[in-house]
């Protein structure tokens, strides 16, 4: 098989469908829009609706001809997923929301947001709707601020060298995609790696610069007092920290304890959701030989048991370590 590499492939699309069985109609939320691979397949079954949210301004081009095909049943908004609850949805019945946290062929090959290494020109990773860039990252924070970032965001093991080195560089230079990418590689030059030497640090950057922990986060929540009783959230992560945050969010939230032992006892004697499965679904081998990029995507999904919209929950808390890292952001 010869793979097109300028189509973008919705990540374990058969799995999402067969889950939130839009055959039945309803409204479902997409939260991360992209190019309108889950969208699209929603509303191929007649008596479905999607609300189509995505922080990148340029998805609107894709969601022009989606809303001239299906007319009254498709809606665009350029607006961060985290604002979902500001959508006054309560009045609607939402069967299904989707968040994959991954990103389109066509946002990683676009040189003006920078997300690739093999890009060329100013650090940009702006996904839209932003308030700085990496270059203004890369550029401006200290040492200890940069070294935190890759440390947790990248899980990178030189963080504080390539820091140093940053810190070092931009004295004599403003630092570009390809001077970082030359910094990183001469750091860890000696050793050899499965994937580009600059891929932790890249992504340590973008999540940095979207503020994905904190979006994640309230997006979870907001989207848990969106949906209706027995509607279903899915949500498809791509690396580690994204993954820990919703196998956290969605177990804390569908057993029968105390959010956290931590906190003072609390009235909520519902349980808010039902998690079928306690492990996540990963692509087949098919989907990984036709699409190489999903082979780290991971799903989680879980049921809305309780049609209530105030419940407790200690995510804030929980990973308030990586909040506090983003807010260094508030100084750019």
């Amino acid at each position: 098989m010869v793979l097109d590499t300028t189509k973008h492939y919705p990540v374990l699309l058969n799995e999402i469908i067969s889950i939130i069985t839009p055959q039945h109609g309803g409204t479902f939320i997409d939260c991360t829009f992209g190019q309108g691979g889950y969208t699209n397949k929603i509303l191929s079954f007649k008596n479905s609706q999607v609300i189509g949210l995505d922080r990148d301004p340029k998805s609107k081009k894709e969601a022009d001809k989606i809303s001239k095909e299906f007319q009254n049943r498709f809606i665009f908004k350029n607006k961060k997923f985290s604002e979902l609850q500001n959508l006054k949805l309560k009045n609607e019945k939402i069967r299904g929301i989707i968040f994959d946290l991954g990103f389109s062929y066509t946002q990683i090959k676009d040189d003006t947001k920078g997300l690739s290494f093999n890009s060329t020109g100013k650090l940009n990773m702006q996904m839209g709707l932003n308030s700085f860039s990496a270059c203004d990252v890369i550029n401006k924070l200290d040492i200890f601020e940069l070294t935190k970032i890759f440390k947790f965001f990248g899980e990178e093991k030189e963080a504080k060298k390539i820091a140093i080195n940053i810190i070092k560089e931009r004295k004599i230079q403003e630092i570009d995609t390809k001077v970082l990418v030359k910094l990183i590689e001469r750091v860890k030059r000696k050793k050899t790696f499965k994937t580009h030497s600059a891929t932790k640090i890249f992504q340590a950057l973008r999540i940095f610069v979207n503020q994905e922990i904190s979006e994640l986060i309230n997006g979870l929540v907001s989207a848990s007092k969106v949906l209706k009783k027995d509607g279903v959230l899915a949500v498809v992560t791509f690396h580690s920290l994204e993954d820990k945050i919703v196998k956290y969010f969605f177990k804390s939230l569908s057993e029968n304890k105390s959010v956290s032992r931590y906190l003072p006892k609390i009235n909520q004697q519902k349980i808010l959701f039902r998690m079928p499965e306690k492990k996540p679904i990963i692509p087949s081998d098919k989907e990984i030989s036709e699409n190489l990029p999903s082979r780290s995507a991971k799903l989680r999904y879980v049921f809305k048991k309780e049609d209530f919209y105030e419940f407790e929950t200690d995510i804030h808390r929980k990973f308030k370590y990586l909040v506090d890292i983003e807010n260094f952001g508030k100084k750019l």
